[in-house]
């Protein structure tokens, strides 16, 4: 399967979707893409300890307190905190790990793909999204 095709069939298939970092900030990218993909009919799972909400969605301080299955794991962190991150998207039976542009970690890459997971890394899901299905807006 090529590149487009994975991507298509990730944007798809996975309608929930853990947010890593989201920030209740309406001005910074990770509200952004969260606020364009909920409108898009995904469920947004914001994971940030910072918070008790966001964007409707009860907040979650990591992957593991989350008490249902999430396709998805959307990350907004540095690189250095994705093999945790990758570990727990495992552990919690995610399908997907996807890296944001400027997000590269190649130990959380073969981590996550070595669990079996689908691995996006350095690509934004709205950019992606809007590319291959329409409506950058």
């Amino acid at each position: 399967m090529n590149e487009i095709d994975t991507l298509r069939r990730v944007l798809r298939d996975c309608r929930t979707i853990a947010v890593v970092g989201l920030s209740a900030e309406g001005n910074r990218p990770s509200y952004v893409v969260a606020k364009y993909l909920q409108e898009r009919g995904y469920r947004i799972v914001p994971v940030n300890p910072k918070y008790p909400e966001i964007l409707g969605e009860t907040c979650y301080p990591d992957l593991k307190s989350i008490p249902f299955p999430v396709a998805m794991v959307d990350v907004f962190r540095k690189p250095q905190d994705c093999p945790a991150i990758a570990r727990d998207a495992a552990a919690i039976g995610a399908r997907v790990l996807w890296l944001q542009i400027g997000v590269i970690n190649e130990e959380a890459r073969r981590l996550a793909e070595d669990a079996g997971l689908t691995v996006v890394m350095d690509r934004c899901v709205k950019i992606e999204y809007a590319r291959l299905f329409g409506g950058l807006d």
